[in-house]
């Protein structure tokens, strides 16, 4: 076997999970024909064909699938390693953690600078998506996410809740007149915003689903941001985090209980006692506790 780069697997393990040389090259901030040779290297290396190129981009072979789970652990052996191995007199380094967009955008970046004005050697990538990112798989070091995790080497805890309510623009909003909004009855007649079908399982739509049987979203969409927006131009109603809506000025018509979703913040284990995690876990854990009420309800 020739020599072999231990650092090659890292460039494998981004192709096998970006799926074309484009976005692996983003990712690791590698030139394309760099990555390529790399992978080449490897394949050499190992004297075994690691991917075929398809259509759709660079799809794992049978030997490559073979080997995932080995990159992989050794790819958690190194983030232990280097966790371990920090500078101690000084938090430095770069940290990942992944967040919704909305929890981002609201209660995060505002109070970034000052952050990160106490930390200069410290880089932060903000991960954002409706979809909860693999912390066993290294997506990111750190989350703040709306479900408990049930497997992985991840540890968490309950900082808080994201209340939700059914939420109303300004002009042509749609909102029951004349009555009390105590449910499907209140509604029957309103347009409401919903969400694409692949999002089926978000607790908003999961309201709508078992709430507003008869009534078909006037419109869906895969975003939050573009739920607001909508809905702050009269399309219809929404089912909002109250965080979110109150900032964008709609009008709170039903605080909604059953919606509420639990705050964890989630560490992966190995990287749990690194002082850059740590200060970016406390950080993001204040900043929950400071905002409690006005991430609960909507009269904060």
């Amino acid at each position: 076997m020739t020599q072999l780069n231990w650092d090659d697997a890292r460039v494998f393990l981004a192709l096998a999970r970006a799926g074309t040389l484009t976005r692996a090259a983003q990712n690791l901030a590698l030139g394309i024909a760099t990555l390529s040779r790399r992978i080449e290297r490897l394949e050499k290396a190992l004297n075994t064909p690691l991917f075929v190129r398809a259509q759709t981009g660079y799809q794992l072979t049978e030997e490559g699938m073979a080997l995932l789970e080995s990159a992989e652990q050794m790819e958690t052996a190194m983030f232990a390693f280097c966790s371990q191995a920090e500078v101690q007199n000084e938090i430095q380094g770069h940290v990942r953690l992944a967040t919704a967009e909305n929890m981002a955008t609201t209660l995060i970046i505002p109070k970034l600078p000052d952050f990160l004005s106490r930390y200069p050697s410290l880089t932060l990538d903000l991960v954002t998506d409706v979809r909860t990112s693999n912390l066993h798989r290294h997506d990111a070091d750190l989350a703040l996410r709306m479900v408990r995790p049930t497997q992985g080497n991840v540890s968490f805890r309950r900082i808080g809740k994201l209340g939700y309510g059914i939420y109303a623009g300004i002009a042509g909003d749609d909102r029951p007149q004349g009555r009390k909004a105590t449910g499907q009855s209140a509604y029957s007649e309103s347009r409401f915003i919903g969400w694409s079908e692949s999002y089926h399982d978000l607790p908003a739509a999961r309201w709508l689903a078992q709430h507003l049987k008869t009534v078909a979203p006037v419109l869906t969409t895969s975003a939050v941001a573009t739920q607001v927006a909508a809905c702050r131009s009269g399309v219809g109603l929404a089912v909002l985090p109250h965080i979110v809506a109150r900032q964008a000025g709609l009008v709170c018509l039903e605080h909604l209980p059953a919606v509420e979703q639990d705050i964890y913040l989630v560490m992966h284990t190995d990287l749990s006692h690194a002082r850059r995690v740590r200060a970016v876990a406390g950080f993001v854990a204040g900043l929950v506790e400071d905002n409690a009420r006005l991430l609960a309800f909507p009269d904060a």
